[in-house]
This record gives structure tokens, sequence and C-alpha cells, in this order.
């Protein structure tokens, strides 16, 4: 997967897995359902109650009965072993572009756009309309955050522990000043308004 673009994150066990999930937000799921700790079947309903990334299940639990109950269960795809690296990589693009179409976003491996707004992850880039901006590494990771989950509304605590890696104390002035230069920037080129604010919640991407 690293050879053709893709970042990835390697856990052990069902329950580190589950770690992972609660701290950071992934494109996609790989699941291996004979896991230590938690199981693959666990890790899924767990997966399924918050989250809607595509979930492929790849497993040498192959009968029929294991198949249906994971797809029912929420996985998106079912691959057996031995498998392809081929078809795996193939089938981890056609979930993508379906999850992404969704969302309304277009998504290579180091490039998403969203409407007006271009982000290159890889050189940290943003065009809004052809047209370069200038963003702080927390602007474009707040930005980021938004784009990738567009219907979701953040709290501060949501926002400042994903872009500052920390624990939220309370500073709600470092997320309103954020956001305010962030919206003030987008503004300058865009038509749209791009961060709705959540009265008492927080914020969304409006879309």
């Amino acid at each position: 997967m690293n050879s053709n673009g893709y970042r990835t994150k390697s856990a052990y066990s069902g329950t580190e897995a589950l770690i992972y999930l609660e701290m950071q937000n992934f494109d996609a799921v790989l699941l291996d359902l004979m896991i230590p700790g938690l199981s693959g079947e666990e890790l899924l309903l767990k997966i399924r109650q918050n989250k809607n990334m595509p979930v492929i299940i790849i497993s040498a639990k192959d009968d029929k009965h294991t198949k249906i109950d994971m797809l029912k269960n929420g996985a998106d795809d079912f691959i057996s072993k031995p498998f392809d690296v081929d078809e795996v990589l193939a089938r981890v693009e056609s979930n993508l572009r379906r999850y992404n179409s969704e969302k309304n976003i277009y998504c290579k491996t180091n490039e998403i756009i969203f409407r007006e707004i271009n982000l290159n992850i890889d050189t940290r880039e943003i065009k809004i309309n052809g047209k370069d901006i200038c963003l702080t590494s927390r602007e474009f990771d707040i930005l980021h955050l938004f784009i990738y989950n567009p219907k979701k509304v953040f709290t501060k605590s949501n926002i400042f522990e994903s872009v500052w890696q920390e624990n939220y104390m309370g500073d709600d002035n470092t997320i309103n000043v954020h956001i305010s230069n962030l919206r003030n920037k987008i503004s300058k080129y865009a038509e749209n308004e791009y961060i709705q604010t959540i009265w008492g919640i927080g914020y969304k991407l409006e879309v």
C-alpha cells in the first residue's frame, strides 16, 4: 500500500487498532478477523457505532456465513486469504471512490478536491479557484479535518485534540482565533462560506 502512495498504520491487536481509531481519522480500514485481543468481529461493531469509512475484511475465515455476517454488520467488502495484492489495491481504490463521492470529495493519494478547494497533502499547499492561499500549519490541519469529515460537527475539544494532538484544557480562544483566521483567508477567494458555526456545540463544514 505504501508503495502505491497510501500512508498506512499497522495495529497488531484489535485493542490497539481501536485506540488508533479513537485518536486519528482514517480513510479506510483493512481488518483481519483473527487478531489478538478485541476480535475483528467485535472491532467492526465498534467502528460502526460512530464511523463510516470503508472497512474491508481480509480473512482466512471464508465460509459463506462469516461473509454474510460481516457484510450485514457493516463491512463494505470481504477478501479471502490467500489474496492477490493487486486485487486488494483495486478494491481499496474502488471503496474509496464510492466513499468520497458520497462526501462530495474527489481524492487522489496526495490530493483532495472539495468544490472550489484543492488541498495537496504532500506539499501542504492549498488552492481556491486555482489561486494559491497561504495557511499556517494548524489552519491547514483544521481545514483538512473538516473536509475529510464533512457531515461531522466538531467540538472545540475535538478540533484541538485532533490537530494539536494534546489534551484540551478549555482554551476557547486558541480555536476561535484559528477558525476566524481560516474563514477570513478562505473568504478572499471562495464564493461560498465553508465553515459553519453550530451554536453551543462547535463547527462543521458547510456542504
